[in-house]
């Protein structure tokens, strides 16, 4: 059974930080890329944090570059975010996914809420 599931969510005031990790089992974590999307009230889910396979290739969406950190640990099968700077814009709700070229997979997890707010 899939399963992707999302921690570390929560209220933080603006300029703090939170760290977002993602247990993932029932299926070949190596071969999967991995990645954070979020979707705020009202607008569409939007791509946040990529990694590759074995971590040599990220990529993050100009709204976070150089606050958000993303990595993954091969050997626990997790990926987290680290989260630095936040902002109220930053608050959504978060969502773990899996993605495979070869055959083609999606996963997803069921999202944890992050707000920032004073």
């Amino acid at each position: 059974q899939v399963q992707l599931v999302e921690s570390g969510g929560g209220l933080v005031q603006p300029g703090g930080s939170l760290r977002l990790s993602c247990a993932a089992s029932g299926f070949g974590f190596t071969s999967y890329r991995m990645s954070w999307y979020r979707q705020a009230p009202g607008k569409e889910r939007e791509l946040v944090a990529t990694i590759s396979y074995i971590g040599g290739t990220i990529t993050y969406s100009d709204s976070v570059k150089g606050r958000f950190t993303i990595s993954r640990n091969n050997v626990e099968n997790t990926v987290s975010l680290q989260m630095n700077s936040l902002k109220s814009e930053d608050t959504a709700v978060y969502y773990c996914n899996a993605q495979s070229v070869a055959p083609k997979r999606v996963y997803w997890g069921q999202g944890t809420q992050v707000t920032v707010s004073s």
